[in-house]
Order: structure tokens, then C-alpha cells, then sequence
């Protein structure tokens, strides 16, 4: 998912693919844990969505104080 994806989606929307993603990343690492991971370099990706969407949100946070 691209950033650029990412600050279209309203706030309520970004909790809710935040917590999804959380939940897909807990799960992966179950996978990962009993060695039934597919495609292992999905973790990364996952993270890297979920940094994005913090990223996001914070400067949506820092844009409304202002």
C-alpha cells in the first residue's frame, strides 16, 4: 500500500486497516513460529504498511493542532 493511498483514507478507516494489519502480522508470525509461512518476506511488508499508517496519522494529528 502506497502513502500516497494511505492519506486519502479517512481516520476511522486508517484504525480500522491499522487494526487489521496487526491482526494479519500476529498471525504470520504464528505461521511463521511453526514454520508454515509461504512467502516470509510478507512480515516486512506488513510492518512496513503499518509504520506508513502511524506515519500518516501523525501528521494528520500534527496538521489538526496547528
Amino acid at each position: 500500500m502506497k502513502a500516497s493511498e494511505i492519506r486519502e483514507l479517512t481516520n476511522a478507516e486508517l484504525n480500522e486497516k491499522l487494526t487489521n494489519l496487526k491482526a494479519e502480522l500476529f498471525n504470520l508470525r504464528f505461521q511463521h513460529a511453526i514454520n508454515q509461512l509461504e512467502n516470509p518476506m510478507r512480515i516486512q511488508a506488513v510492518k512496513k504498511d503499518i509504520a506508513r499508517i502511524k506515519t500518516v496519522m501523525r501528521q494528520m494529528e500534527l496538521k489538526n493542532v496547528q
